[in-house]
Parts: C-alpha cells; structure tokens; sequence
C-alpha cells in the first residue's frame, strides 16, 4: 500500500495552468503506480488551462466549486462530485468561472 498524506503530496507545475496549484496524489513522484496518477488541482477565481490534448484518456471528478470544461464541441460546467471522460486526442480547457476556488480530481493513465 502507498499512502499520500495530503500535506506530504507533491506540487508539480504543468504548462500552461494559470492560476492553479496542482498536486500528485499517486504515481510519478507521489509513489509507485503501473497503470496510472492521480492528481489533484485548485483552481482560483479566473484559473484556467489552456485548450490542449494528450495523447491518453482523462478522467475529471470535481471536489469543490465548479469547473467548467471546454471543448471543440462545446462547454459543461461540473459541480462536486460531477465527471467527466476526454477521449486521447480530445483538446480541453478547464476554466473557474466562479468567484469561488475549486477543486478537481485528475485520474489518468501513466504516459
């Protein structure tokens, strides 16, 4: 078992994420993992990233707040404990819209 203690999670900084502390929860530098990380991420008031894609499937679970995702084909705003799947290849862009932080959880396969 590989326990992450919230306060001992690991920041990591990915490109283009404005406004946003980002944090391995499991996988990579968090702890071993086969399959995939986790990571969680707070997003101020105004927090966004930019619209890309990768080249593997993401998993979104919101925690707090809401988030609201965009896409080519257009947008969806999760509240807590809402999710959503993107397909490899499928650009998005996750934006707080609120004047409130919010919390999300990434799950996605190791690349």
């Amino acid at each position: 078992m590989n326990v992450t203690r919230l306060a001992a999670a690991p920041g990591y900084e990915p490109p283009n994420h404005t406004d946003m502390r980002c944090l391995r929860l499991q996988g990579h530098e968090a702890g071993p993992s086969e399959a995939l990380w986790l990571g969680l991420s707070h997003l101020l008031p105004g927090g966004h990233t930019s619209l890309d894609a990768s080249g593997v499937e993401k998993h979104y679970v919101v925690l707090e707040g809401a988030v609201t995702v965009v896409t080519e084909h257009g947008a969806v705003t999760l509240e807590a404990w809402d999710s959503c799947r993107l397909a490899p290849g499928e650009k998005r862009r996750l934006e707080n819209r609120t004047n409130r932080p919010a919390s999300i959880l990434l799950a996605m396969p190791l690349a």
